[in-house]
């Protein structure tokens, strides 16, 4: 029996409508952030989900708790932890994204945000956070998946994107196009052998 993996980023957060770098800093979504959580719940109203995971942020746990909650599944089993977190900014979280381009240099600042290997000051690579979330996810994650279960993870922007690389084996020179949009869900299906038969957004 195939598993299915749902993947989501959060919804808008205050500072990704500032333009600052997040990273670990805990901000709330914005209204238009859980309206488009309600979205991806509403494109999700079809799967039963036997378990979630999310981060210990509270912007991808609100959103997820929104998902259940338009999906009327509220009581799913829900783990938490770091390796879901968003990749760390380093000396860079809270400043704005396009201020700090226009001081330090557009393609500095476009290979600490897109770059695979280059991290920022202080910061971790999107390499570092893959680092983390990989082994996160075949410990906890896949052997769910591949037992036939459909297991929902809703987190950031670059752990999913770090997430993906692994799973859609993107090579390095590709990663800085690789984008996750807000409330789209992203959906994997694994065979017993964790093999991806399907792959996609919804």
């Amino acid at each position: 029996m195939a598993g299915v993996l749902i993947l989501v980023r959060h919804g808008q957060s205050q500072w990704n409508l500032e333009d600052r770098f997040t990273g670990w800093t805990d901000v709330p979504l914005t209204d238009t952030g859980r309206a488009e959580a309600r979205t991806a719940g509403d494109t999700l109203k079809t799967y039963r989900f036997d378990r979630a995971f999310t981060s210990l942020l509270s912007r991808a746990y609100e959103t997820l708790q929104i998902i259940l909650d338009v999906t009327g599944q509220p009581d799913v089993p829900i783990e938490r932890d770091q390796a879901l977190n968003e990749r760390h900014y380093g000396d860079l979280q809270g400043l704005n994204k396009a201020k700090t381009a226009e001081r330090l240099g557009r393609d500095i600042v476009f290979a600490w945000r897109r770059s695979y290997d280059v991290a920022p000051p202080g910061g971790e690579s999107l390499k570092d956070t893959q680092a983390r979330i990989w082994p996160y996810y075949r410990a906890r994650i896949e052997p769910l998946v591949i037992a036939g279960q459909t297991i929902l993870v809703v987190a950031h922007a670059n752990s999913l994107r770090a997430l993906v690389v692994a799973l859609d084996d993107i090579p390095p020179q590709d990663v800085p196009d690789l984008h996750i949009p807000t409330g789209v869900p992203r959906r994997y299906v694994l065979n017993s052998a964790g093999v991806i038969l399907e792959r996609g957004y919804l």
